[in-house]
This record gives structure tokens, C-alpha cells and sequence, in this order.
């Protein structure tokens, strides 16, 4: 593994700064974005709030990244189905297309990312193609059950070492600075500073949601950021009721992901009577699409009081060891089954963007999770996300570097206040909204809605924002920004839910139960 160094403290924003190119977001998405541009000449500021790998989505990513073998077609197919057939064939053709050759150059080439290998060596690939749910055929590059960590590491790195690439840790972006429909820039943040980084292109790459819920695989620094800054300048923001959550989390403290891949090599549901249940649900059983097998397992837990991820047909200690490292570090014996729960996952749309990441705001791209590229539709495909990041941000980079050499004003527009007029913050006061904010997210917009919890979720989630919204007239802080993004797409993701079509991620309980009605 290649362990990320530390670069050197960043100095303290005191002046406005300029870039042909700012990323903002250092997950592989982000970080895809400033390689390509910097690839294509372009100098570029790669701002992060994160000051480790552990802080981004990226790293905690653990199955692996999806490519095209023999068959693309049934690739292609596999991620319109997994997606209930509302996925773009077009941008789920781009993504196909060009997946061998991004991961070959960027993670096998540039990076020597270490994938798994077969040990037999006469297998002319050489690569251990795993499989997972909703996949026909064995297609997943990876390193054991922590492939994101094994990428970011070296990416970081190699973009820490690039002569057009400054990385700046532990700075946030604050606000974009807009006009009109064009963007000039963002405003950031570095140890209670703040300042505007000027750029012929922003790119904007913060990942997820996860912070909106109290049971996520994401970081607790995903907390929407993107999305809210996006949105606020006028860009439009789709598909974001569609939000996954993954079927097989630790039902525990100190919860994690059980990788997909556990039940591609065959580990079994059961539920509290020690019943196999999958079946029941679904043809593919335990490999049936994620929003399926969420559903299902939530239905179980609810009726026999738990359920339990068997790995017993499985080689778990051999094939999983950190899984089943973190399995010991809780205490818990993965050979009597491991307590799993669903929790939230994915974000399948976002920012909605072009093919090349470009948003409807001029010089404004968006990429990763943040991004709605039309490759998930209402439901993603799994292993796609780390390959949707790394496409996309090459094409996102290259088009931002182009378009950077004449986006540079000399006569700028004012960049946002930052104002800091009235006292420090009440103690707890944004802690205290977080909690408010995920108990109305877990009860009304979770994995299961009905049309009149979305609507109270709508008028709690209205009312928070106002509150939030009069703090942030006259103080600006991290904290604060980061809930006033969360309830900005709390807000929205309530609000699209009350008129999307339940299909995929977004089930309407009510919904279903017509449809079971129907067919009896």
C-alpha cells in the first residue's frame, strides 16, 4: 500500500488567489479532474476540506472499480437494468466505452495500483475479476474489500508531486462567486480565513450526502456541500430523491460497509429465524439489485428482529481479511453471521451535467457523486461509482482546461461577503440543527416514504433552513456553512421526492402497495 505523506501547512489566505483551474473535492473524481487538466498544461488549485484520505468517500470505497471485458453490451445492459431502466444509454455507453482504457492508464499505469491477482499464472489477464449484485459476469477489479484507500493513497501522491498541481488541505469552499450564469471562482476557507481563489474553470467535486442521515457509509464530511453551492447560484440539481442505501451495513457501533463482493462469492441473508430470505424477493436473490435487497432486509429486520449476512460458503478470513478485521476489532464472531442493516449509501443524482461534466452554468463543471452524469438513474449499478469518478473527471478536466485559457477576467466580479458581524455561534447550535435535520431525514425521507411524511419533511426541513438561514447573514463558519449546505439539500431532495417517479432508490410505501394489491 502506499501510504499518503503529509504536503506542507498551507499559508493563510491573506490574498485573493488565481488559477486556470480549481478543483474543489479530493476524491478520485476530484482528483481524475486535476490530472487531466494538468495533462493538458493547465496550472490547477485542488482545495479539499479533508486533511486525510479517511475524510473522503473515496477512501472508504470498498468493492472495487467495474470495467469492460469481452462482452461491453451486457455491461451497458447490467447498469440499465440495476437502474430500473431509467438510466441515459448515452452516458451509460461513455462510461462502458472508455473504462478499460481510464483505469488502464490512470490506476494501473500512472499509479500501479496493486489489484488483486489470480494465482494462476496462465490466466493471460491476470487480474482476480470479482463479481457483484446485479452484475452477469465476473468484471470488478480490486484490492481485497478496501480498493478505495489503495487509490487515493497513490493518487494523492502523485498529484502532491505534479509541477501544475498545488493541493491545499483542510480548506473549504464556501460559496461559489457567480454572475449571472457564469462562474468565476469560489470563495474558500483555511483555519477561520477566508478568501477568493479566482479560476478560468471550477470544477466542482465534494461527493455525497451521507451526513444528512445518522447511519451512512459515507464520512461525516459529506455533508452536501456541492450540490448547496450549485444550486444557490442557479444550477440546476436532478435525480437527487434517488438515493441508495446499501442493504449490508454493520448493525452495530461503529458501523461499516460488508462489501457487495462478500455476497458475490455467495455468502447468504438470513433473517432472525436463521431463514434464507432472498429468494422470496427476488430471482437473483441475494444478487438482485441493491434497492431490492435494501428493502428486503429492512422488511426481515422489522418482522424476525435482525438479520445476519452467513458467510459460512465463503473463504471470508482468506478472501476479506480486513473485513474480517474489522469484524474482531467489534467483537463480533463473523462465523455465527454478521448483524447487518441498510443504510445510506449513494447519491444517484446531483448536479445534472453533460458528457463532459459541464453544468448550465458557464465554466461551472461537476463530477463524482455530486455530479448526475444519467449514468445511475434511479438506481446505481454496483462498483460503477469509482469508474464514473475517474471517467468523468478526465473528460471534466480536459474540457476545463480548454476552456480556462480564456476564462480568466481581468475585470472581475465582487466575490460574496463573508460576513462576521454578530457574536460567535451559540454552543452546540449547529451539532443540535445536524440532529434535527438526520431525524427528519431517517423518519420521512429514508429507505421507505409516504407522500405525507415527505410533506411534513418538506414544511421541518423549510423551517430549519430559515433558521439556518439567519445565522448565516451575519457569521460565516465552517460548521455553519456545512449545515447550511445539508439543510439546502435536505430541502431539495424532500422536495423532488413529493413528484419523482417511485421507481428504484425511491419507494412510496403506499406505492407498493398498490402494486401488491394489484397482482393478488
Amino acid at each position: 500500500m502506499h501510504e499518503r505523506h503529509t504536503p506542507s501547512e498551507p499559508d493563510v489566505l491573506d490574498a485573493p488567489t488565481e488559477t486556470d483551474v480549481l478543483v474543489v473535492g479530493s476524491g478520485i473524481a476530484g482528483c481524475a479532474t486535476a490530472l487531466a487538466a494538468a495533462r493538458e498544461g493547465a496550472d490547477v488549485l485542488l482545495v479539499t476540506k479533508a486533511t486525510r484520505p479517511e475524510e473522503t468517500t473515496t477512501h472508504w470505497a470498498q468493492g472495487g472499480v467495474a470495467i469492460a471485458r469481452s462482452d461491453p453490451e451486457s455491461f451497458e445492459q447490467d447498469v440499465l437494468a440495476a437502474s430500473a431502466a431509467t438510466a441515459d444509454p448515452e452516458a451509460v455507453a461513455v462510461l462502458v466505452d472508455e473504462s478499460r482504457e481510464a483505469v488502464e492508464d490512470v490506476l494501473v499505469e500512472t499509479l500501479e495500483v496493486p489489484f488483486d491477482r489470480v494465482a494462476d499464472e496462465s490466466d493471460s489477464a491476470g487480474f482476480d475479476f470479482a463479481r457483484e449484485a446485479a452484475h452477469s459476469e465476473e468484471r470488478i477489479l480490486h484490492v481485497d474489500a478496501s480498493t478505495g484507500k489503495h487509490v487515493l493513497g497513490p493518487f494523492l501522491n502523485h498529484l502532491d508531486a505534479h509541477e501544475r498541481v498545488t493541493l491545499r488541505e483542510d480548506t473549504a469552499a464556501l460559496d461559489l462567486i457567480a454572475d449571472e450564469d457564469r462562474v468565476h471562482g469560489a470563495v474558500v476557507e483555511t483555519d477561520g480565513e477566508t478568501a477568493p481563489v479566482f479560476a478560468g474553470a471550477t470544477v466542482l467535486a465534494t461527493g455525497g450526502i451521507g451526513a444528512l442521515y445518522e447511519r451512512s457509509t459515507n464520512p461525516a464530511t459529506a455533508t452536501g456541500d456541492g450540490i448547496a453551492m450549485a444550486a444557490l447560484a442557479g444550477a440546476d440539481v436532478e435525480d437527487v430523491a434517488y438515493i441508495q442505501f446499501h442493504p449490508t451495513a454493520y448493525a452495530g457501533e461503529d458501523p461499516f460497509l460488508v462489501s457487495e463482493a462478500v455476497r458475490g462469492e455467495g455468502a447468504l441473508l438470513r433473517n432472525g429465524d436463521g431463514e434464507r430470505f432472498m429468494p422470496d424477493y427476488h430471482e437473483d436473490a441475494e444478487l438482485a439489485p441493491r434497492d431490492v435487497v435494501a428493502r428486503a432486509v429492512a422488511d426481515e429486520r422489522e418482522r424476525t428482529g435482525e438479520v445476519a449476512l452467513d458467510v459460512g460458503p465463503v473463504e471470508f478470513a482468506g478472501e476479506f481479511p480486513d473485513l474480517a478485521a474489522k469484524c474482531e476489532a467489534r467483537g463480533v464472531d463473523w462465523r455465527e453471521g454478521i448483524p447487518v442493516e441498510p443504510s445510506e449509501h449513494f447519491l444517484c443524482g446531483g448536479i445534472a451535467v453533460d458528457d463532459r461534466g459541464r453544468t448550465d452554468l458557464d465554466r461551472l463543471f461537476a463530477v463524482g457523486e455530486c455530479a448526475r452524469t444519467g449514468v445511475h438513474g434511479a438506481n446505481r449499478l454496483a462498483s460503477t461509482s469509482l469508474l464514473e469518478g475517474l471517467v468523468w473527471g478526465l473528460r471534466a478536466g480536459e474540457s476545463a482546461a480548454d476552456e480556462s485559457a480564456t476564462g480568466l477576467d481581468h475585470d472581475r466580479v465582487d466575490a460574496p461577503d463573508c460576513r462576521d458581524s454578530d457574536p460567535n455561534l451559540p454552543e452546540g447550535f449547529a451539532r443540535g440543527k445536524f440532529v434535527r435535520l438526520r431525524r427528519v431525514m431517517d423518519d420521512r425521507v429514508g429507505l421507505r416514504r409516504t407522500p405525507e411524511g415527505l410533506e411534513r419533511a418538506t414544511a421541518v426541513l423549510r423551517r430549519l433552513k430559515g433558521e439556518v438561514d439567519a445565522y448565516t447573514r451575519t457569521r460565516t463558519s465552517r460548521s455553519l456553512y456545512e449545515l447550511r449546505n445539508a439543510s439546502v439539500v435536505a430541502l431539495l431532495v424532500a422536495r423532488e421526492a413529493m413528484a419523482a417517479e417511485p421507481v428504484g432508490c425511491h419507494a412510496l410505501a403506499d406505492a407498493e402497495e398498490v402494486t401488491a394489491n394489484a397482482s393478488d
